[in-house]
């Protein structure tokens, strides 16, 4: 019987001490079994994978074949000795060189003046945001046809005002600009979503005490709070931006086919050509692996550069 002067409290607590271990396994037990599905999900779709893509680019796999054997980097090898690889890498970089800044400017802008107006406001977004909905196969149909040289749009308009015609698509001068043209009409809309979410997340306290230091003008509460409050948002929609741009394809595949010349050729529609066209699996693995390079080298610089130019 305990005498009240806690005499028995050091039993209690050997037989609590005990315990707490297995609680603690439990615990862990029961956070492993909620977390083993997702880290099935993650494998299957997502390590898994990228896996087996960077295995096969070690080998000399073609698309049916029956036999195959690793042969290292030599895939890799002959893609660095290959022009049409660094011509689709050039063509890529351009395009998104393009796409990203003007889809990026052209979102913030179209989002300050939608925020900015009093009325109309859903419709405005609605209208913005049509290009992102549409299936962009079925766009790039309605491009070619505004496109054509002959009774085409665009043409057709350059033609009223005494401008002579082009061959958007067939001159290799413009055909990759043209893509970068339909690539910003494609990303802008959703940039402005995200660009309205960021200034509508603004607090108004601070344009009141911007005014009230001296920021009167429009350009000067920009500069001095709107700019430095979307930093994040705005670093998310160039990451997002650049690796969608980097994914251009449909355009390309629809429109081009690369061509002409390979003035058009970008990694990804080498990727599909050499995959499924010359059912060369493992080049186009080897491929899909510098693609992801390059995805992977953006997220790094988001992460490490340009975030510490963010004021969260």
């Amino acid at each position: 019987m305990p005498d009240g002067t806690g005499q028995d409290f050091p039993a209690t607590v050997q037989g609590v001490a005990p315990a707490m271990p297995q609680r603690r396994r439990s615990q862990q037990a029961v956070a492993l079994g909620l977390l083993t599905p997702a880290l099935v999900l993650m494998t299957l779709l997502l390590i898994g994978p990228v896996v087996v893509v960077m295995f096969m680019s070690l080998t000399d796999y073609q698309l049916g074949a029956s036999a195959w054997s690793i042969i290292g980097f030599g895939n890799y090898q002959e893609l660095f000795a290959d022009r049409v690889f660094w011509k689709s890498l050039t063509n890529t970089l351009l395009y998104v060189g393009i796409v990203v800044p003007a889809s990026v400017a052209l979102g913030l802008g179209i989002a300050l003046l939608i925020e900015s107006g009093r009325s109309l406001r859903a419709f405005y977004r609605s209208v913005f945001f049509v290009p992102v909905m549409a299936t962009l196969i079925a766009m790039a149909i309605s491009w070619e046809y505004m496109l054509h040289p002959q009774f085409g749009l665009i043409n057709l308009m350059l033609k009223a005002v005494g401008l002579p015609a082009r061959a958007w698509l067939s001159d290799p001068a413009l055909v990759l600009p043209t893509l970068a043209v339909i690539g910003v009409w494609q990303l802008f809309g959703f940039n402005m979503v995200l660009f309205l979410a960021g200034l509508v997340s603004i607090p108004r306290a601070l344009y009141e005490a911007a005014e009230m230091d001296g920021a009167r003008s429009a350009w000067a509460r920009f500069r001095l709070v709107t700019w430095p409050m979307l930093g994040p948002v705005t670093m998310f929609v160039v990451l997002i931006s650049a690796i969608r741009s980097f994914q251009v394809f449909d355009t390309v595949h629809v429109l081009t086919k690369g061509g002409p010349s390979k003035a058009s050729e970008v990694l990804l529609y080498t990727m599909y050509s050499e995959g499924f066209e010359f059912f060369r699996s493992g080049i186009a693995a080897a491929i899909a692996v510098v693609f992801l390079g390059f995805v992977l080298l953006l997220t790094l610089v988001k992460a490490r550069v340009l975030d510490r130019q963010v004021h969260y």
